[in-house]
């Protein structure tokens, strides 16, 4: 069940600005997806003699991929009052077959974040919301919401970090593989937060 104050297992409609990081669907085990900035998570490309299932397709939605959380009571308008800054900036992964079937396709997806310390934030350490959903066209087949906890070094106000990897399992077979999903990649906003996000891409 999602934390109390955050938007459910519902996404933006699909027709909405979405920008999509396509990956190839013949050699490549791993895929990357870069927003802002490059980060040291898994390389792309196939190792020597690999030859990879087909992977979904990741995609980040505009009005998700940043976060601006501010200090409880505030108004939300001040710059004093800004207790975190999220940003998205990549996700990598690899996915594979898990059984002698070949009907399971299991994706390990991390995400690359940067993250800021801002003034209202009373202590040295945050929880940043997450959520990562396998859709299929305009259907929600499974969502998984987690945090990740990042620590700011002293006198270090922002930090690059990765969260997971997060196991994705995808049914599969001949006629469908796992280029027939999308992985959709956001911070799990309140709907305040979601609406400002909004307000400010001008939907």
């Amino acid at each position: 069940m999602p934390p109390r104050g955050v938007v459910g297992n519902d996404l933006p409609p699909l027709a909405a600005r979405i920008t999509e990081y396509p990956m190839s669907h013949r050699s490549l085990p791993l895929f990357c997806a870069v927003v802002a900035a490059s980060l040291p998570l898994a390389g792309c490309g196939p190792g020597r003699g690999d030859f990879a299932p087909p992977c979904p397709t990741p995609v980040f939605e505009q009005s998700l991929a940043d976060l601006t959380r501010y200090r409880p009571g505030s108004d939300g308008r001040d710059l004093i009052d800004v207790a975190l800054i999220g940003r998205m900036t990549a996700v990598s992964g690899e996915c594979r077959l898990t059984n002698k079937k070949g009907n399971e396709l299991l994706t390990a997806v991390k995400i690359g974040i940067n993250v800021t310390r801002g003034p209202a934030l009373p202590t040295s350490s945050a929880d940043v919301p997450l959520f990562i959903a396998v859709t299929e066209g305009e259907q929600i087949l499974d969502k998984k919401i987690f945090n990740l906890h990042v620590d700011f070094p002293s006198n270090v106000q922002m930090v690059q970090v990765a969260a997971g990897p997060v196991d994705m399992t995808l049914p599969v077979t001949p006629a469908k593989s796992g280029a027939a999903y999308q992985l959709r990649i956001g911070f799990q906003l309140t709907p305040d937060e979601l609406a400002a996000n909004r307000h400010r891409l001008g939907k």
